[in-house]
């Protein structure tokens, strides 16, 4: 087991200082321009391929990387140049994670290459999980997976929604309910290969920030894929729905969802190290423009009323990292999240980025409401923070539970 340490080594420096300046020499440059278009920055995701950044050999070598720093690391960086061409280029691994977690080694080894490509002709997946009446509740699912013994298929039917990549992925990674009796227990994964018949996009949403990342409804109807496209395979779905159906008769259902809710805590403080990157990008900003911005005769960083808004930025941005720090070396070193500290940290970083990139907006002043600064985007992308991957109230709700032992509700 690592240690947990402040300190960045000397190869994860160098990760570090290479992140940052593809961020500083690519993705800055484009990001005002895919903000405005509101398109999948494609030259730039192949650009991310060329170097290496847009791959699963990457982002796996960050994911095991002992210390846990790496994944929360890289994301900073990136999302410090631009949040929606960044979600752009790390959004595939949304679905990756899902095969990872859930496939076998068949299936890890045919479908993720194929939600990658390569830097010549780059792909892109999406998972999709969330529907328009089953957000924050997915008990509330409605997309249904039934199968059809006779051909060894599965037929699903259902509508998605906020599916980054969603329609235009070459694989989808969809959730859908097998069992209904077993509310979220009763769901599994499926791989939608590319091509399938029966899967479109529906509505692509015009969105507030992260407007490089590409976000739309999925329709599946009676779409049809192969038995090896459940994810882990027919028998281990069996075995589970068998086992969570054994302990709804013997009343420990909320135990089992406990544990489910475990399994999303460990992927929270990455959501916390991208609010990070956005926030110290609009503290940046400010801090550089109130040294240079002179009013009265003398730079505005003189008046204690800027100068103590930039001293609570910076220290609500470390407390921001530490915490996605903390989080991030417990999940990888398998330690309990007791105080629910995954949920605390996306918590916090998310309302930083929000509370920061508005004292940044406020400190530019009219020049930080235009669209000649990029803190007017900043403002705008840090908004989603606090609604994906959980929004804040639901993190206040699984503190709160983790910390009395009680259903609030």
């Amino acid at each position: 087991m690592a240690e947990f340490t402040m300190e960045l080594n000397d190869e994860q420096k160098e990760v570090r200082d290479w992140l940052h300046g593809f961020a500083a020499d690519v993705i800055r440059p484009a990001a005002a321009e895919w903000d405005e278009r509101e398109e999948t920055p494609w030259p730039v995701i192949q650009e991310a391929a060329k170097v290496g950044i847009y791959s699963l050999d990457f982002y796996a070598q960050q994911y095991f990387d002992p210390t846990g720093l790496g994944i929360p690391m890289a994301m900073e960086e990136l999302f410090w140049g631009d949040a929606g061409i960044a979600l752009s280029i790390v959004g595939t691994g949304l679905a990756a994670v899902g095969v990872l977690a859930n496939g076998t080694e068949e299936q890890i080894g045919t479908w993720i290459p194929q939600m990658y490509g390569d830097p010549a002709d780059v792909k892109v997946a999406a998972f999709c999980s969330s529907e328009p009446d089953a957000g924050s509740d997915v008990a509330s699912m409605r997309t249904r997976a039934v199968y059809d013994e006779a051909k060894d298929e599965w037929v699903i039917n259902g509508t998605k929604t906020w599916a980054t990549n969603g329609g235009i992925a070459n694989v989808h990674v969809v959730v859908a309910v097998v069992d209904p009796d077993l509310g979220s227990k009763g769901h599994a994964s499926f791989i939608v290969p590319p091509g399938t018949p029966g899967l479109a996009q529906g509505q692509k949403f015009k969105k507030h920030g992260i407007r490089a990342s590409h976000t739309a409804e999925v329709i599946l109807d009676n779409v049809r894929v192969p038995g090896s496209c459940l994810l882990g395979g027919k028998q281990k779905l069996d075995e589970r729905l068998a086992r969570a159906r054994e302990r709804a008769r013997a009343g420990g259902g909320e135990r089992v969802k406990n544990a489910a809710m475990a399994t999303f805590e460990a992927s929270r403080p990455a959501v916390g190290a991208m609010a990070v990157g956005t926030a110290r990008a609009a503290y940046e900003v400010a801090l550089d423009y109130a040294k240079t911005r002179e009013q009265f005769g003398r730079p505005i960083i003189d008046n204690q009323g800027v100068a103590f808004q930039l001293a609570d930025m910076r220290t609500q941005i470390d407390a921001a990292r530490l915490l996605v720090w903390r989080a991030s070396w417990m999940a990888v070193n398998g330690r309990p999240f007791t105080a629910a500290e995954g949920s605390m940290s996306k918590l916090y970083a998310s309302e930083t980025a929000k509370t920061v990139t508005a004292q940044a907006l406020q400190i530019l002043g009219g020049n930080g409401y235009t669209r000649e600064y990029p803190v007017e985007r900043m403002h705008r992308d840090s908004a989603i923070y606090t609604i994906f991957e959980g929004t804040s109230e639901i993190q206040r709700l699984v503190i709160a539970r983790t910390l009395s032992g009680m259903p609030i509700r």
